[in-house]
């Protein structure tokens, strides 16, 4: 049996073009080699497996090279390269500062540092992990950093920088290294599976670089695991069956049924997804990816942005195009709002179960504001009521609005603007009104709500009465608990005016509003005594009495010492103080 190598190991970037996803960097570099504008010391940092350290040993090999090509890449034929490919060479030291991180390792460097190279132009020291040493070999190791001999470069890699003193900082040219991208890891891999022989779908390398999370390394390791598992053939299928991934196909179809405010079905998927192994949380937080994809692909100028293949693209193209954005908007604030509170939800299903059911009510709020609205008003002579009923058929015959209509016995008096189309027919006649939905604005008020004046009494009472009666309506309040409202109506006598309206003289703002509070109670039994049903309660605020009546308790104290002055007397005796 041959020695099996990894993909990571095999495909490892030996010249500066096949470095994947770190263009800007590479020629940066290479421009540098070109120009001898090499500095002493260089910080490579980033996420892991982006290529740092391949980085680091390609630019190691280059400028020890002995034939540097015209497109500046080492030439792989000169003695220097050929031991670097063979892993011999003398000039290249490679330390990882994750076990060699004491004062005494970096000691040993520095004094290593100081002879110059047998072979080739300089000594090159790559330092992995640097972030591990420490706080004082970093010490130990600032003077020769900053001043090293000229034969000397210094490459360290890092992938925490935030841990590394800022006087290394200073002294190093820095290179932030970015993740790699989704088709750039795709291409890559694609490029990789055809060099083994193994036929694989675009889509299944591209949830391969999904899952890698923009780390080339991960996404090789991944690689070579599900070709061990497929048998040298790579499918979609395959692909989200062994690395567990909820498949997009769940996703439109959720979708789907958001927009029917299918809630049946929406259960039903869900329960499956659960069925399946998914957690609740993996699965609201991919609905809200898939819902950002779609709000994505609406334009074609930010369809770019869509990491996807060219089929799938094409699916959230054709998606996009029956979600609008009244609907992903607030879709997306849900499923925002269900990822903040699924870590304290104690019932978590019934919390994503939910959400669901409050995104699908979003849609089929929009398509109720799409569709005509109008009304059919029926007044029923025996009934005495009002039925309101949609109608889409008369939506649009219909111009011309009404405000108010009063019934009588035998016709329908309109003010101020007439009704069309009446229809009367029979002993039991029937009145058909046809309006428009501007019939709603009018139901809002109580008044214009009234259709039957017929039985609305109206005894007439003198002021006399009136007074007796509001005496009985202080008793009531009080009865029910208001007592401090029965106050307020006994400070000053209530005023009889025109039209029946009673004007209640008040001392401030707060005994208003608490008027207002409990007017309709009031009012309720002021028409029951009196036998009025056209009363109306009209309050004013007296601010001469304001003065005059006590409100804070200093003020009740110096209005009961009017009274009795020797309370003044007593207060001072007892140490009180006429505020508390």
């Amino acid at each position: 049996m041959s020695d099996f190598i990894v993909s990571a190991r095999k495909y490892r970037p030996s010249t500066f073009d096949a470095v994947v996803g770190q263009s800007s960097i590479t020629s940066t570099l290479k421009n540098a080699i070109k120009s001898n504008q090499l500095a002493q010391s260089f910080l490579f940092c980033g996420p892991r497996g982006v290529g740092k350290t391949s980085c680091a040993r390609i630019l190691a090999k280059t400028i020890n090279c002995e034939n540097i090509t015209e497109n500046v890449e080492a030439c792989n034929t000169c003695v220097s390269c050929k031991s670097f490919n063979e892993n011999a060479s003398f000039n290249v030291h490679e330390l990882d500062a994750a076990s060699n991180n004491s004062v005494d390792d970096i000691r040993k460097l520095v004094d290593q540092v100081r002879f110059a190279p047998q072979v080739g132009e300089y000594n090159i020291y790559i330092i992995d992990e640097v972030h591990m040493l420490s706080s004082q070999a970093f010490n130990a190791f600032l003077k020769t950093l900053e001043e090293p001999p000229k034969h000397a470069k210094f490459i360290l890699a890092t992938t925490e920088k935030h841990k590394i003193i800022p006087t290394i900082l200073s002294r190093c040219q820095i290179f932030d290294f970015k993740r790699v991208g989704i088709n750039d890891i795709s291409n890559n891999l694609a490029f990789v599976a055809k060099s083994e022989g193994i036929a694989a779908q675009q889509e299944a390398l591209h949830l391969i670089a999904q899952k890698s999370d923009g780390a080339m390394r991960d996404s090789l390791s991944l690689f070579d695991r599900l070709v061990s598992f497929s048998e040298k053939e790579l499918t979609y299928q395959g692909v989200i069956e062994h690395l567990n991934i909820l498949d997009y196909e769940y996703y439109f179809k959720v979708t789907d049924a958001l927009l029917k405010n299918d809630i049946n079905t929406l259960l039903i998927l869900f329960n499956e997804i659960l069925n399946n192994g998914f957690d609740g949380h993996h699965f609201i937080n991919g609905l809200a990816e898939h819902l950002r994809d779609i709000l994505v692909a609406k334009d074609e100028s930010t369809l770019a942005l869509l990491e996807k293949g060219d089929a799938l693209q094409a699916r959230y193209l054709q998606q996009s195009k029956a979600c609008e954005l009244s609907f992903l908007i607030p879709a997306l604030n849900l499923c925002n709002e269900c990822d903040v509170q699924y870590k304290t939800s104690n019932n978590k299903r019934l919390l994503v179960e939910l959400s669901l059911m409050r995104i699908s009510s979003i849609g089929h709020q929009l398509a109720e504001k799409k569709s005509p609205k109008s009304f059919v008003v029926t007044l029923n002579d025996e009934k005495k009521q009002v039925s309101v009923e949609k109608s889409a058929e008369n939506a649009k015959k219909i111009e011309k609005t009404t405000e108010k209509y009063i019934k009588t016995e035998k016709e329908v008096v309109v003010a101020p603007k007439p009704i069309p189309r009446i229809s009367l027919s029979g002993r039991k006649k029937s009145k058909t009104i046809s309006i428009t939905a501007a019939f709603q604005e009018i139901n809002k008020v109580k008044e214009e709500q009234e259709v039957d004046t017929s039985n609305l009494r109206k005894t007439e009472f003198t002021e006399t009465k009136m007074i007796a009666v509001w005496k009985e309506v202080i008793s009531f309040v009080k009865k029910k608990g208001k007592s401090n409202l029965g106050i307020t109506l006994g400070v000053f006598p209530p005023v009889l005016k025109s039209n029946y309206e009673i004007e209640l003289p008040l001392s401030n703002s707060s005994q208003v509003e608490m008027m207002m509070e409990e007017k309709y109670m009031v009012l309720e039994f002021l028409r029951s005594k009196l036998e009025n049903d056209y009363i109306e309660i009209i309050t004013t605020i007296i601010e001469g009495e304001k003065s005059n009546i006590p409100y804070t308790n200093k003020d009740k104290f110096a209005k009961m010492m009017e009274e009795n002055p020797h309370l003044e007397t007593l207060r001072m005796k007892l140490g009180l103080d006429p505020d508390y």
